[in-house]
């Protein structure tokens, strides 16, 4: 049974402040604005494409971690390393199928990772806090695709 803890507010602020480059590189993609970093040789799309990747990444180490700290199966590690697989190719592929594979991905992962609180593998709070910020993340991928 999944262990009912209150939500750290750390969680809380740096998983919305981890929002704020899929919220604000998504803007830019979608108004065609550079937001100054044109100069630096960057695009707001590619940056957008570039995190959605390393937060992808991130999803995968949660099930990895939580299986390691709870004694989940194999296919729990197994299972865990497909985002970065999926991401690593996302970013190989042109756009716009980069940003729609990662922001179907990252969608995904939150629905899929729900099975880990109702396992006892991580805390209740944790899996509604990921559906939250999967949603907001996998629909900025999705709209700036």
């Amino acid at each position: 049974m999944a262990r009912l803890n209150p939500v750290p507010i750390s969680a809380v602020v740096l998983g919305v402040a981890g929002l704020i480059p899929f919220l604000g590189f998504a803007a830019l993609a979608v108004t065609g604005s550079d937001g100054g970093i044109g100069g630096f040789g960057f695009s707001p799309r590619t940056m957008l494409s570039a995190y959605g990747a390393v937060v992808a990444s991130f999803l995968g180490g949660i099930r990895w971690g939580a299986a390691a700290a709870r004694n989940g199966g194999n296919g729990d590690y197994l299972v865990a390393i497909i985002p970065s697989l999926v991401a690593w190719a996302a970013l190989a592929a042109p756009a716009p199928w980069d940003l729609r594979v990662l922001g179907v991905l990252v969608l995904a992962w939150g629905l899929i990772d729900q099975d880990l609180p109702r396992r006892g593998l991580v805390p209740r709070w944790l899996g509604r806090l990921r559906l939250v910020l999967s949603g907001v993340a996998g629909m900025s991928l999705l709209v700036a695709a």
